[in-house]
């Protein structure tokens, strides 16, 4: 554990003033934050997880996971808002943790970040597929469904024979187009990202919109079906299991945090635009939850689209389109941002001596740490081209409950070994509402399968190896403390 003095080291390390220029405007309001929340949470939670979790664990009930989520997320929310406003760099839950939890604990949180980034965006990578599939089939192209599945996975053909898949090449695919991009150094604007922005809201607010006016609400009959003889499988526990599912709709608003040093009044614009972009989100999900699981019985909507399955069930081919290109978008930008946060999460490490100096090589052109990239990429092909999105989705809310749960801890943490520090937003209630959110991720943790937790274990095992193995030898801060083992 980090002394007091390390931490003060640290902080004065992160905050202090850049003698050469290259501090960032404090060009940011509170609006401007909301809306870069709004751009990094809607994807393919609301686009894909809806139907899986509502198909496989809460039915109609659905919307109570999502507000479930909602609740452990407005604590987490808070406890990031503190810390970026107290450490306002351009940093992420690893920077926190590295200036308060100390070395061992950054690690543990590093590593556990490849399952929100890497993980994430292979979950994304499968719904992209999903959406691009049925685009295709709407202009009445049809792709081998072998070549548009997980492998081991079995799909029910129209004329009632089945095929098993072998590769999700679409979904590969769009992850190479990506990594490639990013490895020549392709950024995306504050312009793009509104319109993108403005985009995903459109279509989510029209698929509310339109289709409320077609909605049976004897699908909604019971809100909570009766569970089936197994912790999950429907009833209560469904939800609980629903919304660690969902829980993957949220990812995106700890991305806010790292906006923190270009927010004109931290104090205020990081609660405001964290909080506030959690709020809409929330209200959008359970409404969208609410129309989709009424146009449709849940039992049908596990499959990789079924926003646009809702459209097209009730005859609104007309704005099944619209939806469709909207996802596609949507998508394809939360994809670049996972992507490029994975590397950059990677590249930080590697400086930090965390990682083998090879991900923190600049390409001399681009100037990207384009070796991480195309790794990462390759990596992140591979698993979205094998591996289900059910299971993919489990996995990054696992991970990013686990990050949160020590993002909670760095809160109480620093409170009580730095106390005196200055902080422009104080999370209010300490320790009452970092501890909510820690038991709240619990309960949500809770809720996922069992097999779940044991890939957690096995992950978190194989990163205590490799930091004891190779990290805490290389590590730069252990180095200058005398501290590194020969």
């Amino acid at each position: 554990m980090a002394s007091a003095l390390t931490i003060r080291k640290r902080l004065e390390d992160l905050t202090g003033d850049d003698e050469d220029g290259h501090s960032l405007t404090k060009s940011l309001n509170a609006l401007s934050i909301m809306a870069i929340g709004i751009g990094g949470i809607i994807g393919a939670g609301i686009f894909v997880l809806t139907g899986t979790a509502a198909a496989n664990y809460a039915g109609p009930g659905v919307m109570l996971s999502f507000a479930l989520g909602a609740v452990a997320c407005a604590f987490v929310g808070l406890c990031y808002a503190e810390l970026s406003s107290l450490i306002p760099v351009c940093g992420s839950s690893y920077t926190y943790t590295y200036a308060t939890l100390g070395e061992f604990f950054a690690w543990i949180i590093g590593w556990d970040l490849v399952l929100e980034y890497a993980m994430g965006a292979a979950t994304v990578s499968v719904g992209w597929s999903g959406y691009f599939v049925s685009i295709l089939r709407d202009l009445g192209v049809f792709l081998p469904p072998q070549f548009t599945n997980s492998l081991g996975s079995v799909v029910k053909l129209a004329d009632g024979s089945t095929v098993t898949g072998v590769f999700n090449v679409p979904a590969a695919l769009i992850v190479m187009i990506l990594t490639f991009m990013l490895a020549r150094g392709t950024k995306e604007s504050a312009t793009i990202n509104n319109v993108m922005v403005l985009v995903k809201l459109a279509v989510v607010i029209g698929f509310i919109v339109i289709g409320a006016f077609y909605v049976d609400t004897s699908h909604w009959s019971p809100l909570i079906p009766e569970n089936k003889g197994a912790f999950g499988e429907f009833g209560w526990s469904g939800v609980l299991r629903g919304a660690g599912v969902v829980f993957f709709a949220y990812i995106g608003f700890d991305a806010v945090s790292t906006a923190a040093q270009e927010a004109k009044n931290p104090q205020t614009d990081m609660p405001i635009g964290i909080l506030g972009s959690l709020g809409v989100c929330a209200v959008l999900y359970v409404l969208v939850a609410a129309v989709l699981t009424g146009l449709i019985p849940y039992g049908e909507l596990n499959v990789p689209d079924p926003i646009a399955k809702g459209a097209d069930a009730v005859g609104m081919g007309w704005f099944s389109w619209p939806i469709k290109i909207g996802a596609i978008a949507g998508l394809t930008t939360v994809m670049l941002v996972l992507l490029y946060g994975q590397s950059r999460i990677f590249f930080t490490m590697a400086k930090d001596g965390l990682l083998p100096p090879i991900f923190a090589k600049v390409h001399p052109k681009s100037g990207t740490p384009y070796l991480s990239q195309y790794l990462i990429g390759g990596c992140v092909a591979l698993i979205g081209g094998l591996f289900p999105i059910s299971l993919l989705g489990e996995m990054v809310s696992i991970g990013t409950l686990f990050a949160f749960i020590l993002v909670c801890g760095a809160v109480i943490y620093l409170r009580r070994s730095d106390g005196n520090a200055h902080r422009p937003f104080r999370v209010p209630g300490v320790p009452v509402i970092p501890i909510l959110g820690i038991l709240f991720c619990l309960a949500l943790m809770a809720g996922l399968p069992l097999d779940t937790w044991l890939r957690l274990f096995i992950w978190m095992a194989i990163g205590v190896v490799i930091y004891f193995v190779y990290s805490r030898h290389h590590s730069v801060v252990q180095k200058r403390a005398g501290n590194a083992p020969a």
